[in-house]
């Protein structure tokens, strides 16, 4: 291999590694995992679970952007 075609390889590595660190967006959370729970509590007439807390606002990680 020649010294250009392991750059290139070592580049495009780099680019698929730093474009998977990001985050899906559309996820259910698991506050809504919680509520749902609740609800399907309620029409089964089941005991109800715990009412979760209200999350704290999310904030945008850096690499969001590339995803």
């Amino acid at each position: 291999m020649t010294a250009s075609r392991i750059c290139a390889l070592i580049a495009l590595s780099a680019v698929l590694a730093l474009a998977a660190c990001g985050r899906k967006a559309n996820l259910d959370t698991p506050y809504d995992a919680a509520i749902e729970a609740r609800k399907q509590a309620e029409r089964d007439d089941k005991p109800l679970p715990p009412e979760p807390e209200k999350p704290v606002e999310d904030r945008p990680f850096i690499l969001d952007g590339l995803i």
